[in-house]
């Protein structure tokens, strides 16, 4: 075996090709979905206070079987485009696996958001959104932007405006990308849309018996311990959702300042109050500070929940995960090495592209209601309260009985947009769950839920591309 470690695209390339070796589908076909169709590499220039830089960016897209492109703008000072590359075309994997009907894409600017200013930021921000534009990389119907790690619904209200001044009188211009503000035609739900989905994913693979007794593991999510890498969007919410709704325990969390550990618990509402406050995890009251930072990867707990960047559980540290499972709540956190040593110890990982799909799935939400021009909840709620209520009221009047007025509230409350995306999300998860465990139980030559999720979006993909007809 070679000692050189894998890039993060030719580690999606292996996870693609072991799977798809288990699949019928001509080679042609399979050649097909695999690469990137489209890759656009671009340097522009901005000017940062007396002088000008020129920034190094990306937008790759990965599959045309389905329009428009989807997928998020990452802002690092590490991004590449291999990287690029390798997240655009998970996106094509995971939208089919959640059947959301996107094609996969990816976008990276070159920048540490830190050392710049809001300002700065902004310039250059516009000025990616500018080079998109040009290049016809950006639309409703064409390719559709999302937050990514170092942007949010900031970027997203600059990436708007800017396309809305280019593109004056585009009736659904709004939907040329997700993540906005909900006051700038976002929606709610959608900044915990990822982490929730990690919650709904892991409480529905605990709610098989018969799965979790293989695992070693009692039935359900309450109380099992968890160990989260990475505090950022992602990490917070499945740390606060799955202690708060799941009863589960978060015994440690890492992050760039070092690794905290308490068996008792950590309540992560309040260690994210007082990072904002100290600027650090470390000191957080009932916590200890493990030596090495990176010694997270070993400690012993039900669930690893690495929620930061790719690579981050490699060949090198593979071997001292102590974990049952692996929850891949990043982009691509374990490397096709590493998953060859973990799948050995007999580590059940739930694969990134599946695991992390809640921000899409809640993405195709806000994409649809900005092309029907309408509010989730806005036409119905009324009508669903009222009707409850007349239902309550019958059933107190044929019964003699009543109701207090708390339980008459919660009996008979309409849903708010909020209360139908995490409905909608939490159905999408438990329906690719479904999927990908069929093929997991049925399929002998299946070793693990990473190839079996691979196997079912190449199925929905393959699907596609010969309705099309291009393979006939």
């Amino acid at each position: 075996m070679s000692t050189k470690q894998a890039s993060f695209y030719q580690s999606v390339e292996r996870n693609f090709d072991k799977a798809a070796a288990l699949t019928n589908h001509p080679k042609g076909l399979l050649e097909q979905i695999k690469v990137c169709n489209a890759i656009y590499q671009m340097n522009f220039p901005v000017k940062i206070g007396n002088s000008y830089q020129v920034i190094e960016a990306y937008r790759v897209q990965h599959s045309h079987h389905r329009l428009p492109t989807k997928g998020g703008i990452r802002f690092s000072h590490l991004v590449n485009q291999d990287e690029v590359m390798a997240l655009a075309s998970l996106m094509t994997y995971k939208c089919a696996l959640v059947d959301v009907p996107f094609g996969g894409a990816k976008g990276g600017v070159c920048v540490s958001p830190r050392k710049y200013t809001e300002e700065q930021l902004e310039k250059i921000t516009r000025r990616y959104t500018v080079e998109l534009v040009r290049k016809n990389f950006i639309g409703p119907g064409i390719d559709v932007p999302a937050p990514d790690y170092g942007t949010g619904s900031r970027e997203m209200a600059w990436i708007v405006d800017t396309y809305q001044q280019l593109k004056n009188g585009e009736i659904d211009s709004a939907a040329c990308v997700t993540g906005k503000p909900v006051s700038q035609n976002g929606i709610r739900g959608r900044t915990e849309a990822t982490g929730r989905g990690v919650f709904y994913g892991l409480k529905e693979m605990l709610s098989y018996p018969n799965d979790c007794k293989e695992m070693g593991l009692s039935p359900g999510i309450a109380g099992k311990t968890m160990v989260i890498q990475g505090l950022g969007n992602v990490g917070s919410y499945t740390g606060t959702i799955s202690i708060e709704e799941g009863d589960a325990k978060v015994i440690g969390v890492s992050e760039i300042e070092g690794t905290i550990y308490n068996p008792k618990g950590i309540d992560i509402k309040k260690l994210i109050k007082y990072r904002k406050e100290k600027g650090s995890i470390i000191g957080f009251p009932g916590t200890k500070k493990l030596e090495n930072r990176d010694d997270w990867v070993g400690m012993e707990c039900d669930i690893l929940v690495p929620a930061a960047l790719e690579s981050q559980i490699n060949k090198k540290n593979a071997k001292k995960v102590k974990a049952k499972i692996i929850a891949e709540a990043a982009n691509g956190p374990v490397t096709a090495d590493a998953e060859e040593i973990l799948l050995k110890k007999g580590i059940v990982i739930v694969p990134d592209m599946y695991l992390n799909a809640g921000g899409v799935t809640v993405s195709y939400f806000e994409w649809l209601k900005n092309l029907s021009h309408v509010r989730y909840g806005r036409i119905e709620k009324r009508f669903d309260q009222n009707a409850y209520t007349n239902l309550v009221s019958t059933v107190e009047k044929l019964t003699g009985k009543t109701i207090s007025k708390r339980e008459r509230t919660l009996l008979t409350k309409g849903p708010e947009e909020v209360d139908l995306v995490r409905s909608g999300l939490e159905e999408t998860m438990i329906t690719a769950y479904g999927q990908v465990r069929e093929i997991y139980k049925r399929k002998k030559k299946v070793k693990d839920l990473r190839s079996a999720a691979f196997i079912n979006a190449i199925n929905k993909v393959a699907s596609d591309y010969m309705t099309l007809g291009v393979f006939p």
